[in-house]
C-alpha cells in the first residue's frame, strides 16, 4: 500500500512540472501590465497561463494516469481523459439537474465543483488500472481491432460510469469533508498555515506530502492557493498564504543549513561535503528543489529534520500572520519569486526576503549548536568516515583518468547501477524530480556504501523490494543512462 501511495505522490509530480510554463505566461504578463495597462501582449500571455491553470483536473487525470501505469504509456493518458470526460458530463450542474428532475439552481453545490484535481486525480487513477488490466488482452478475431491498448478507453470509461453512479452519492459527503477540513486550518489563521507547514514537511520522507498539498494548493477543498494567486483573486495579503512562507525557507534557511553541515564536517571530508552541499543548496535557492539536500540529512540526523519541519511551519505562521505573500507554480525558489512579483495580488513580497535572511542566521547557528552539541552525523561526520572518504578520494581519481573517455552523468549511473546489483537484481527503474525510485529482487544485494561512493545526497529504503536513490535535479538523465544499460 505505502509503495502505492508513494507511486502516486511521483505521478503527481508529471501535471505539477507543466505548472512553470503557466507562471511564466502570467508572470511575464503582469510584469507589462504594470508598465502598459490594457497591453494585448499582456492580456495574450496572461490568458495563456491561465488556461493551463484553469485546466489543472485534465492535467491531473492525464499526467497521473501515465505515471501510474506501469507503461507509462500514451493509451493510459488517452484514457484518463476519457475517464475525467464521462464523470465530469455526467455529475455537472446540468447533468445532475437532469438525472434528478430539479431545476440547476437546486443542485447540491458540490455538484458545481466537479471539474477540480480530486476528480482528476481519481480518473487517472481509475485509468491507470483499467490500463495495467486490460493493455495485453486479446479479444476474439471478430473484435480483434479493440484489443489491447484500444481497450483500455473504452473500460475506462464503462469503469468511470460506474465510479460516477457512486460518486452521485459519495462526492457530495466527500466535497463536504474536504471544505470542512480545509475551513477548519484557514479558519485558524496564521496558525493554520503553520500546522500546515510543519506536516508539509514532515511527509517528505514518505512521498505524501503531494496529497495534503492538493488541499490547499489546488480547488480540492475550494483554497485553490496558487491558481487563486497567478490570477489575482481573492484578498490581498490573504491568497498565497500557504505558500509564501516557503521561500524563506528554500531560498535561505537550507542554504544555510547546509552551510552549517559543511562547517560541521571533518576535515577529511570538507571536500566532497562542499560539493554536494554547494550543489544542493543552490537547488533549494534557485528552483526550491529540496529534496537533495533534506535526503542528505533527514535519516543521518532525523532530529535535526523535524527541527527543519517546525522552522517551516514557523515561517508560514509569521509570513500569515503579517501578509506576506508570493506565490509559486513549481516550487519556492528564486525563479518563482521573480515572476510573482508582478501579480497585483502579491502583498509585500520584498518582507519575504528580510524573514529569509532572519531565518538563514536561525538555521546557521541553530543548525551548528545542534551538530556539534550532540554529535550529530550528519554529511562529512559520519562513523565510517574514513573509509568513506578514502572511496570518495578514489571515486574522484578514476572520474578525473576516464573523464574524456566517458561521461560523467553515466559514469554515475554504471556505478549506481553496479551498486544495485545490475540486471540480476534490478526489476523497474524509475524516477520523481530528484530521486531514483528504483524495485529490486533482494535487498540485501544492494551495496549502499557502492551507491554512496558517486557522491549522491541521500538512500532511502521504502519497503522489503524499494529503494530510493536522492540524485538531485539531474535524476532525469541518470535514469535515462540507467535504462540504456538495462537495454544492453
Amino acid at each position: 500500500m505505502m509503495k502505492y501511495l508513494q507511486n502516486l505522490g511521483r505521478s503527481l509530480m508529471l501535471p505539477v512540472a507543466v505548472l512553470p510554463a503557466a507562471a511564466i505566461l502570467i508572470g511575464i504578463g503582469n510584469w507589462i501590465l504594470n508598465f502598459a495597462e490594457g497591453s494585448v501582449v499582456a492580456t495574450y500571455l496572461t490568458n495563456g497561463g491561465i488556461a493551463i491553470i484553469g485546466s489543472l483536473g485534465i492535467l491531473f487525470a492525464v499526467g497521473v494516469a501515465i505515471g501510474m501505469s506501469k507503461e507509462q504509456d500514451g493509451a493510459a493518458g488517452l484514457s484518463g481523459l476519457v475517464a475525467y470526460l464521462v464523470v465530469t458530463n455526467l455529475l455537472n450542474v446540468s447533468g445532475v439537474a437532469g438525472l434528478q428532475g430539479i431545476e440547476e439552481g437546486s443542485v447540491n453545490a458540490a455538484f458545481g465543483n466537479i471539474e477540480n484535481v480530486f476528480i482528476g486525480i481519481l480518473s487517472g487513477i481509475v485509468a491507470s488500472v483499467m490500463y495495467n488490466r486490460f493493455s495485453e488482452v486479446r479479444l476474439p478475431d471478430a473484435l480483434a481491432f479493440f484489443s489491447g491498448k484500444r481497450l483500455v478507453p473504452i473500460m475506462s470509461a464503462a469503469a468511470m460510469m460506474v465510479v460516477s453512479a457512486i460518486l452521485f452519492f459519495v462526492w457530495p459527503v466527500v466535497y463536504s469533508g474536504l471544505v470542512s477540513f480545509g475551513t477548519g486550518i484557514s479558519e485558524l489563521g496564521a496558525f493554520g498555515a503553520g500546522l500546515y507547514g510543519f506536516f508539509n514537511r514532515l511527509l517528505i520522507p514518505t512521498g505524501l506530502h503531494h496529497a495534503l498539498n492538493s488541499v490547499f494548493w489546488f480547488d480540492v477543498a475550494g483554497i485553490n492557493d496558487i491558481a487563486n494567486f497567478w490570477a489575482s483573486e481573492g484578498e490581498k495579503g490573504v491568497t498565497g498564504r500557504y505558500l509564501g512562507g516557503f521561500f524563506p525557507i528554500m531560498m535561505f534557511g537550507l542554504p544555510a543549513a547546509a552551510l552549517a553541515m559543511y562547517h560541521t564536517a571533518k576535515t577529511k571530508r570538507k571536500k566532497q561535503t562542499a560539493s554536494l552541499m554547494m550543489a544542493a543548496g543552490f537547488a533549494s535557492f534557485f528552483t526550491g528543489v529540496t529534496e537533495p539536500l533534506e535526503f542528505s540529512f533527514m535519516f543521518l540526523a532525523p532530529l535535526l529534520y523535524v527541527v527543519h519541519a517546525a522552522l517551516t511551519g514557523l515561517s508560514l505562521a509569521i509570513a500569515a500572520m503579517f501578509e506576506w505573500t508570493a506565490g509559486f507554480s513549481f516550487s519556492a525558489g528564486l525563479v518563482d519569486y521573480t515572476l510573482s512579483l508582478g501579480v497585483p495580488i502579491a502583498s509585500q513580497p520584498l518582507m519575504l526576503i528580510v524573514q529569509g535572511l532572519v531565518f538563514a542566521v536561525i538555521y546557521y547557528f541553530l543548525f551548528r549548536f545542534l551538530i556539534v552539541k550532540l554529535d550529530l552525523k550528519t554529511p562529512g561526520r559520519e562513523d565510517d568516515d574514513d573509509v568513506q572518504g578514502d572511496e570518495a578520494d578514489d571515486m574522484e581519481n578514476v572520474n578525473g583518468q576516464e573523464g574524456a573517455k566517458k561521461d560523467e552523468t553515466a559514469e554515475m549511473a554504471e556505478k549506481i547501477y553496479e551498486g544495485l546489483g545490475g540486471d540480476e537484481n534490478v526489476t523497474t527503474v524509475d524516477n520523481c524530480v530528484s530521486r531514483l525510485r528504483l524495485e529490486v529482487n533482494d535487498m540485501d544485494k544492494v551495496d549502499q556504501d557502492k551507491i554512496k561512493a558517486t557522491g549522491v545526497p541521500g538512500i532511502n529504503i521504502v519497503g522489503k523490494h524499494n529503494i530510493q536513490v536522492v540524485v538531485g535535479t539531474q535524476v532525469q538523465f541518470v535514469a535515462d543512462e540507467i535504462r540504456k544499460l538495462r537495454k544492453k
